[in-house]
């Protein structure tokens, strides 16, 4: 098993300014009524990488620690500057399958080997408040590095730490650095002790993205854009695992966005090798979606349901929904860390990789994109004034519902069209992000009202095969049908205006 805590802390160079311990009185820190020594700490950690050092790449760190309240092995993923989530695992002799699934999108096939080994003395000081609640944790860590692959060397350094204790204030770091900076005391240069060490004891440095290339090319700014989707998926991929909030969504928003720029610009990278990639990752959407929809639908009848006065509710209706939300879940949980664990999955990683660094360029990709990418939005534009054209002559019914849905799909597609032309177009294409995302908005609601009344028409059956009351299920299917027609009488005007708004 593991777990996670959330760590929100600052390093600073070590300094003799504050005598034998290296610290100043930070009893002067506002807030602070007493420091506590708590003892010297022995710690041993050895860090673990692929031999190219991926993960040091990507600012993720995986030890393993002996020593201290807290031994066993620790995998730091960073959050934003001074913040980084530390997930923990029990003490082994190889690194527990908890964490290596949640490096597995940057580390794919390669080994995890033993790469660095800090042995650090730790000072530790508690400042507390006047009720004795703790603050922070001030460290004073003395530490020696040394290489164990990828080099021989060795170094020496103290630095401090200070990590705000769990729920505190972030602004009380701001109190403690002002009273170590009067010191003489400043942050470090270096993000990480890993990141110190490396740096210090020689070797191999660990590849970083250099500076942005210039995008002069129609090719440059689509693969710029692919490249983006590329590794939002990487980077998504240790969330999803650990089912943190909106991730499974962001991630299959991101496949999305990445199949259907291959399929817009299909005059700048050949599709004899795009289409398959397209392939699998309209699989990887369908797996993270496995639950998402039904997920949405419950949340819809949920809210409408509450919403209606007490009188309107007749029956079991909330144990009725409960069941049948229960019984229609796909279980995809362990089903998508399957997925994520397959083989499947990490083919389709590397395939991004390829296509990304050596791309299936066209003759077309090396045009001018305020030609070349102008023309392909224009085509996924057309296709939903089609579309949306088509289901404004229908009469209300299946026929314009399904016209509504197609037109809802396509102008998603012209919407991340117009997301990967905005650095070439500027201003037209991202008035028209705009406009088809609230058309797409509207669009979506329509279609959730469509998907809604099947499923109060599935409850209404069930409800009255047990025997129990099916009113409620037509109030709230009467107040979908009104929901829809709403949108529908919505959609000439926002379509005039989504019109008259496009310029590309």
């Amino acid at each position: 098993m593991a777990d996670t805590k959330r760590e929100i802390e600052r390093k600073y160079e070590g300094s003799s300014a504050g005598g034998d311990t290296g610290l100043p009185d930070l009893t002067r820190v506002p807030g602070v009524a007493g420091v506590i020594d708590k003892g010297l700490a022995e710690l041993d950690a050895t860090y673990y990488d692929t031999a190219d050092q991926r993960l040091a790449a990507a600012s993720l760190t995986l030890r393993r620690r002996t020593g201290g309240d807290d031994a066993g092995w620790h995998l730091k993923l960073p959050v934003s500057e001074g913040v980084r989530d530390e997930v923990r695992a029990p003490l082994s002799d190889t690194v527990p399958r908890a964490l290596s699934g949640l490096v597995r999108s940057r580390v794919r096939d390669a080994e995890l080997v033993p790469l660095v080994r800090l042995l650090s003395g730790r000072d530790v000081r508690h400042l507390v408040d006047a009720s004795g609640a703790l603050l922070a944790e001030v460290s004073l860590d003395r530490v020696h590095a040394e290489r164990l692959s990828g080099g021989k060397g060795t170094a020496e350094w103290t630095e401090i730490e200070v990590e705000l204790a769990d729920d505190g204030d972030p602004a009380f770091l701001d109190k403690v650095e002002n009273e170590l900076l009067k010191a003489g005391i400043s942050r470090s240069s270096s993000p990480s002790k890993l990141a110190r060490a490396l740096g210090e004891t020689g070797g191999k440095k660990p590849a970083t993205a250099g500076p942005e290339e210039a995008l002069v090319t129609a090719g440059d700014h689509v693969l710029a854009y692919l490249r983006t989707q590329r590794d939002a998926i990487v980077e998504l991929d240790p969330a999803v695992r650990r089912d943190v909030y909106d991730s499974v969504h962001s991630m299959r928003v991101a496949t999305r966005r990445m199949r259907s720029a291959l399929r817009s610009y299909a005059k700048v990278l050949d599709r004899s090798v795009t289409d398959p990639i397209g392939d699998e990752l309209k699989w990887l959407a369908g797996e993270l979606g496995v639950d998402r929809d039904q997920e949405v639908l419950t949340e819809r009848l949920t809210e409408s349901l509450e919403g209606l006065p007490r009188t309107l509710v007749a029956g079991p209706v909330r144990a009725r929904l409960r069941t049948w939300a229960h019984t229609r879940s796909g279980g995809s949980r362990q089903r998508l860390i399957a997925v994520l664990d397959g083989s499947r999955y990490l083919d389709l990683l590397i395939a991004l990789d390829a296509l990304v660094t050596d791309p299936p360029l066209l003759e077309a990709a090396g045009g001018d994109p305020a030609t070349v990418i102008a023309k392909a939005v224009r085509k996924d534009y057309g296709k939903v004034a089609g579309l949306v054209g088509t289901a404004l002559d229908l009469p209300p019914g299946a026929d314009r519902d399904s016209a509504m849905h197609e037109a809802r799909k396509k102008a998603k597609r012209a919407r991340y069209a117009a997301e990967a032309a905005t650095p070439a177009l500027g201003g037209p294409a991202a008035d028209l992000v705009r406009s088809t995302k609230s058309l797409q908005t509207l669009l979506g609601d329509h279609q959730d009202s469509v998907m809604t009344r099947e499923a109060l028409r599935e409850l209404s059956a069930q409800a009255h095969g047990a025997g129990e009351n099916a009113f409620t299920y037509g109030v709230l299917y009467g107040r979908e049908e009104q929901r829809a027609a709403a949108a529908e009488a919505a959609l000439p005007g926002l379509w005039e205006a989504v019109e008259e708004q496009t310029a590309v």
